[in-house]
């Protein structure tokens, strides 16, 4: 064979079988000597002193090796023939050379983060379909994508919103092989996959006539090339603090805790380094200078820069482990508007108690915006080096529509988002193409938001404005072409247009019911408006 064949760069020339030669001896003396001569081809062959031959000679399992011609000469001494496809793969031992970095197929997402082929190898170890498998910090989600292409059931979880939003992305643009199913007709995925199976043949099972061994291969499933399979159903749920640091015990902190001090310092920094962001991609508004202040419920007075000059606001910052309380944002709102020489006041957090966007509204003199602190902050190394990007985004108030129906049913329509824009001093609507997807649950019980509906939109703004008119569905046209393109397959116009839009589909209207519909912005950040 030459180089390029044996790395198989080149495939054999047709008819060849890619061999070795294996011994014909056992060791030990037979009790009987005629066993250690066997004639071949004319030619006897004797066994060499303290050895027999390992198929026997009189039993007529060395005869069968050379009817079966797996018999050959290598210099004067007999040898068996192994053929490669007799036993094409082989077990895989503890040392995993095939798992090196170089293996990955895509760009890492975290330094830290597993080869997929390692994560694959160690699930396949230890688990079957339809198992469940728990990884409590998932990073970038490669468990849940290997478990999910393998038929497992998953759990992650992760303290970072970017690597559950990473996670979000490459689950929901994720395709998959598919695999056949072993029961064909319930579709139990739990009895398993069709495998492929190798033959396992052995010297033993030619010389005596026995049947070859089978090895089922579990890494490499049969799979249905005309089909094509995506992420199933699956839920991301938040798991906030229910009971919130109170003023007072934050005061207590800020006052014991140097770190803490310096935490609010770099939250300053990018405040005059990246600004907020407001809702506009070309719009952030920059602050220029920054007091601390002691006070409990406003941390900080600082000046912004708009077209008519810098104007004041004050700061209110959350802390660094734990949420935001409706009591704390409203002392700060009382502090603020005893001062009332400001025209803005920023609430600044990681995460916020349930309900607290509806503490978001123009108060006359001043207005309240609740601004969420990318995760970045509270991880040093995890810091862009871009000092100007987005740390902070403004959570907008969505603009709902609710049509109550003369069938006892009601729909409700997404129409914007209002974003506060500091520096031009107004409520500004966003438009709907710049939403990203939306969700309702029309029983909500008040802390568990189960997604009843959901709705993709996303788009260009033209097209959008010729859909809202009825002047055509070209939004919807394109935004099903791309995913179309993304998965390889046709979709169903009729369901996906059930899943496109900004109009929910009608729902029984009950006595003291709840309905809370969450939105997901450009910017990834989500807002949960409760009718």
């Amino acid at each position: 064979m030459t180089k390029e064949e044996i790395e198989g760069k080149e495939p054999a020339p047709p008819g060849w079988r890619i061999l070795a030669h294996d011994t014909l001896y056992s060791q030990g003396d037979p009790s009987d000597p005629t066993e250690k001569e066997f004639i071949w081809n004319n030619r006897t062959f004797r066994c060499p002193p303290n050895t027999h031959w390992k198929p026997g000679v009189k039993t007529g399992g060395m005869q069968k090796l050379a009817n079966a011609k797996r018999l050959m000469l290598v210099g004067n001494t007999l040898r068996y023939k192994r053929y490669l496809d007799d036993y094409p793969v082989f077990e895989i031992d503890n040392i995993w050379n095939d798992t090196a970095t170089s293996g990955f197929g895509r760009k890492k997402e975290y330094v830290v983060e597993t080869n997929t082929k390692v994560l694959q190898r160690c699930l396949l170890m230890t688990t079957d379909p339809g198992d469940l498998v728990l990884d409590p910090t998932c990073g970038s989600g490669t468990t849940a994508y290997v478990a999910e292409q393998w038929g497992r059931r998953w759990i992650v979880t992760d303290t970072s919103r970017i690597a559950l939003n990473i996670t979000k992305s490459r689950l929901l643009t994720a395709s998959f092989p598919y695999y056949r199913l072993y029961d064909q007709e319930t579709c139990d995925i739990r009895l398993g996959f069709r495998y492929k199976k190798v033959p396992h043949i052995t010297l033993g099972s030619i010389a005596n006539d026995e049947p070859p061994g089978e090895e089922v291969l579990y890494d490499k499933p049969e799979e249905d090339k005309k089909r094509l399979r995506v992420a199933g159903p699956f839920t991301v749920e938040t798991l906030q603090n229910y009971e919130p640091i109170s003023p007072q015990e934050l005061a207590r902190q800020r006052e014991d805790s140097e770190e803490l001090a310096g935490f609010e310092d770099l939250v300053f920094e990018h405040l005059k380094s990246a600004g907020v962001k407001t809702g506009d991609k070309a719009e952030n508004a920059v602050f220029v200078r920054i007091d601390r202040m002691a006070s409990t419920n406003l941390h900080a007075e600082g000046f912004y820069g708009t077209a008519e000059g810098d104007r004041k606001a004050y700061i209110y910052v959350g802390p660094k482990f734990g949420t935001v309380s409706k009591r704390a944002v409203n002392e700060a709102v009382k502090e603020c508007r005893q001062k009332g020489d400001a025209q803005w006041l920023l609430i600044l957090g990681f995460s916020f108690e349930s309900g607290i966007q509806e503490l978001t509204k123009n108060l006359g003199l001043f207005t309240v915006s609740i601004v969420r602190m990318h995760d970045d902050l509270m991880q040093e190394g995890l810091l862009k080096k871009d000092k100007k990007a987005a740390s902070f985004v403004t959570i907008g108030e969505p603009d709902i529509r609710l049509t109550k129906n003369k069938d006892g049913t009601a729909t409700v329509e997404i129409a914007g988002l209002d974003i506060y824009d500091p520096i031009k001093d107004v409520v500004k609507s966003r438009d709907v193409n710049d939403i990203a997807y939306w969700m309702l649950d029309d029983q909500y019980d008040g802390s568990n938001f189960v997604a009843k509906q959901v709705f993709f939109c996303g788009g260009d703004k033209d097209e959008f404005d010729d859909w809202k008119k009825k002047l055509g569905n070209l939004s919807l046209l394109a935004t099903k072409k791309r995913a179309e393109q993304l998965l390889k397959i046709e979709i169903d116009d009729e369901a996906f247009a059930r899943i496109y839009g900004h109009v929910s589909h009608p729902f029984k209207i009950m006595k003291d019911q709840k309905i809370a519909v969450r939105v997901i912005s450009q910017f990834g950040e989500e807002t949960t408006k409760i009718l």
